[in-house]
């Protein structure tokens, strides 16, 4: 597996190595050791997954702390754009947002840490999302900020009408007004 690091503290890309041939293919999807090796240690207790049509945007979702997750993200059928946006009052890139097409052509992969927005939105007809964290869903500690933000300007590729949001994702604050993650 190889280890990009990004412009934001502890948010790695993750490019797992692919072996395949007129058969298929095999990779290791996760080895625990390479990354302790990298000095990312986490303690993985549960794996999620989604499964969306096109336009579908979820996020930009994340849990108060202590409660924070960190999540390890990838896509295993179609394709994604992945953002995330540094919520950490202190961090050098404080509401500085990043993203990465997710697919399952790519096969890269989003460690992302404690202390960031998380989002997607499908680009293919449909996609499955999964995803490791290290800490319970709580929903007293669930926080949003909203996926159109004037001051965030997410391109999320989509045109606005192609893009399908939950009730609860158009009620996400701001980024002026989220409380953020400290």
């Amino acid at each position: 597996m190889h280890i990009v690091k990004t412009n934001f503290q502890d948010l790695i890309v993750i490019e797992p190595k692919v072996w395949g041939d007129s058969r298929g293919y095999f990779m290791e999807s996760f080895n625990e050791k390479q990354l302790l090796d990298q000095g990312y240690t986490y303690n993985w207790i549960q794996d999620n997954e989604s499964f969306s049509s096109r336009g579908v945007l979820r996020g930009l979702h994340y849990q108060k702390a202590p409660f924070g997750q960190t999540k390890l993200v990838r896509v295993v059928q179609g394709e994604v754009l992945d953002v995330v946006v540094d919520i950490r009052k202190d961090s050098a890139t404080y509401g500085k947002s990043f993203s990465l097409i997710l697919s399952a052509t790519n096969k890269k992969q989003l460690l992302v840490p404690k202390g960031f927005a998380h989002g997607y939105i499908v680009l293919s007809a449909t996609a499955l999302f999964l995803y490791k964290v290290d800490n319970v869903y709580n929903s007293e500690a669930e926080e949003g900020i909203i996926y159109n933000d004037p001051e965030l300007k997410i391109d999320w590729i989509l045109p606005h009408e192609e893009i399908v949001l939950s009730e609860k994702d158009s009620k996400n604050h701001t980024f002026k007004n989220h409380i953020s993650y400290s």
